[in-house]
């Protein structure tokens, strides 16, 4: 069939072989194209090739057919052809692997197409191979590139490194050449690998030796200057590479020095590969523990042989006594120096003040006191100084205590000081009873002579109904004073404890009626009330002091209150105690005056001219003291007060 013939039956009918035709001419086409062109379906499998893919793969189209396309493609991975999909059109590079093996580059243009509702691939791939080694040599400088950019930056970090590793050794050096102690570093093979200025100077080592850096050839040089060669050859020399132990050492130099060595393995890599010592002069530090142990040698003979109690004491530890703290304290040394509490020996501790005590002086004096194991306390006068480095107890400060017992004349002292006390409240009492004297019995011994005066001016002009007052007056005076000089007596006889205390049994109810009706017989002024609530109660008392007692409180209440006044007495029975309360409704005390109320010859402050000597409330004190009882006041000024006596029923 010619191209005529096609066209003409293609002007006349449109045949039903008509694509059939366009299919072969398509194929004779593409079959002629220098280019190679396949398509691939899913999963890339090769659903067709021409002649041209065949050729530049070297597969015939029957095994093409039934490869996939990463059969051939080298860089098919390197293609997301998932991604592609969604475009219609693309172009890129890849490598092919032909059947024998070679690889060759192509330049792919690929196209998406549809086909009978399958999605198909069409592509050209042209043969590129010249272009191989353009890639390869482009890849290879890239990879240069990267490589020299990578080197580039490992030599920057290298630098770096570089330059904290220099200032780390220049730290090191810095460090070895400023510290006090000698350092050097010695390998196994005889060779000194490090060493600081302080070595050189404190062995006073000759340059030529130094710059040599072989230890044999210092050897010799080292044990000419020790008094003990074979000790510095054993521990130094002759260590072995295997040792892995620390070790300390102590040299002695024959012109006197002592030098401390320590020494500890060098390692590399876990590996010990030599010793690294460090030296320091300790001749100072010999002599002081020499000069420390001689002052402590002293000191234990001088505390051991003194009666004076010698105490050090650390913190609140005792690190020693002397014989004379065991004698004094009835404790052993083994008791006191094992875990013994200090607060159980020293109860306190009292600075004392000493004239001309200068003020640089580093010791003090204190005067403390201590409980003995029996339970005593004893007193000691004690100097006190603090022993900074004086005695070595591992470089802690050590309190020093020196005492002497001086119990017997803290007793002697004690014992004057209350005499002391005693004579000034003697004549403090001395001083108040003559103020008491002068002034209370003044009033009515002046009515006793105003009123006989008158008597002798007029006594035989006046009648008995007008001589008769100035006789009530003297007698009231009379009275008074009596009282004043009972009542100053009855004291006297209390301060001198000859008071005949005798108690028997006696009914308390019938004894409190009985006083209140003689009383009221006396004084009508005020009116008893006796409030009891018992009916009957017997209770060991002396009768007559117990009398005293209560009239006195009844005086008072009736002295200090307003005429007509009521006074109650009220009696109870509770704990084995008969309680007796004196109430009043009368001028009251004072706070500052109940607290010396009981004091003989004081008065309160707001009685006015009310007569009386101070001595009534102190004689009751007394009297109830008698009687192993108690006596307690309630009181306020302008309203009353109430005086509660708490006796014992029994002996």
């Amino acid at each position: 069939m010619n191209f005529n013939d096609y066209t003409l039956a293609r002007s006349n009918s449109q045949s039903a072989l008509q694509p059939e035709v366009e299919l072969k001419f398509a194929h004779l086409l593409i079959n002629q194209a220098v280019d190679a062109a396949f398509c691939v379906g899913e999963n890339a499998q090769f659903v067709y090739v021409n002649d041209a893919a065949c050729r530049i793969t070297e597969y015939s189209r029957e095994e093409l057919l039934t490869m996939t396309l990463h059969d051939i493609d080298v860089d098919f991975s390197l293609h997301n052809w998932s991604e592609s999909k969604s475009q219609n059109y693309l172009t890129f590079k890849s490598r092919y692997r032909k059947k024998g093996g070679g690889i060759f580059l192509v330049e792919i243009s690929m196209t998406r197409v549809e086909y009978q509702g399958k999605e198909l691939s069409c592509v050209f791939a042209r043969d590129k191979s010249d272009e191989v080694v353009e890639m390869s040599m482009q890849r290879w400088v890239d990879e240069l590139r990267d490589a020299k950019s990578h080197l580039q930056q490992e030599v920057s970090k290298l630098k770096a490194k570089e330059g904290e590793l220099e200032t780390s050794l220049s730290i090191i050096r810095s460090t070895l050449e400023s510290t006090a102690n000698a350092i050097v570093a010695v390998n196994f093979e005889g060779d000194i690998l490090s060493f600081n200025q302080r070595f050189v100077d404190m062995w006073q080592i000759p340059e030529s030796l130094m710059l040599s850096k072989k230890c044999p050839r210092c050897k010799a040089f080292f044990e000419s200057q020790l008094k003990d060669p074979e000790t510095f050859s054993r521990m130094i020399w002759e260590v072995s590479s295997q040792s892995d132990f620390e070790s300390y050492d102590i040299l002695e130099l024959k012109d006197g020095r002592v030098f401390a060595h320590y020494s500890k393995p060098q390692l590399l890599d876990e590996k010990i590969i030599g010793r690294v010592w460090s030296i320091w002069d300790i001749t100072e530090s010999k002599k002081t523990e020499e000069a420390l142990r001689l002052n402590a040698a002293r000191f234990q003979t001088l505390a051991e042989t003194t009666d004076a109690s010698t105490f050090l004491i650390q913190g609140m530890r005792l690190c020693y006594v002397n014989p004379a703290v065991e004698l004094l304290t009835g404790y052993t040394r083994k008791e006191l120096l094992n875990g013994f509490d200090l607060r159980r020996l020293i109860k306190s501790k009292k600075r004392r003040h000493v004239r001309n005590q200068g003020e640089a002086t580093n010791f003090e004096y204190q005067e403390m006191n201590i409980l003995t194991k029996n339970g005593t306390e004893r007193w000691l006068a004690c100097t006190v100084a603090m022993l900074d480095g004086v005695l070595d107890f591992g470089g802690n400060p050590v309190e020093l205590i020196a005492g002497i017992d001086i119990t017997d004349y803290k007793y002697a002292e004690s014992e004057l000081n209350q005499a002391l006390e005693q004579a000034k409240q003697l004549s403090e009492l001395r001083a108040r009873f003559l103020s008491m004297v002068c002034h209370q019995f003044r009033t009515p011994l002046n009515t006793v002579s105003f009123s006989n005066s008158l008597l002798k001016r007029h006594m035989d002009e006046w009648t008995q109904e007008e001589i008769q007052p100035l006789f009530d007056h003297i007698q009231t005076a009379v009275e008074q004073l009596s009282q004043m000089l009972d009542d100053i007596l009855f004291f006297a006889k209390a301060e001198a404890a000859k008071i005949n205390f005798q108690p028997k049994p006696v009914e308390i109810v019938q004894f409190c009626n009985d006083l209140v009706a003689q009383m009221q017989m006396n004084s009508s002024q005020n009116p008893i009330n006796f409030i009891s609530q018992v009916d009957c109660l017997t209770a060991y008392v002396d009768k007559k002091l117990l009398e005293s007692v209560l009239k006195n409180l009844l005086d008072n209440a009736i002295k200090y209150s307003q005429s007509h006044s009521v006074i109650d007495l009220e009696l109870c029975s509770e704990n084995g105690k008969v309680i007796f309360q004196v109430k009043d409704r009368g001028i009251g005390i004072s706070l500052a005056d109940q607290q010396q109320l009981f004091e003989p010859f004081y008065r309160g402050s707001n009685i006015d001219h009310i007569p009386g000597t101070g001595l009534g409330l102190s004689i009751v004190k007394t009297l109830i003291d008698l009687h192993g009882g108690q006596i307690a006041m309630e009181s306020e000024v302008g309203v009353g007060t109430t005086f509660t006596v708490m006796l014992p029923l029994l002996k």
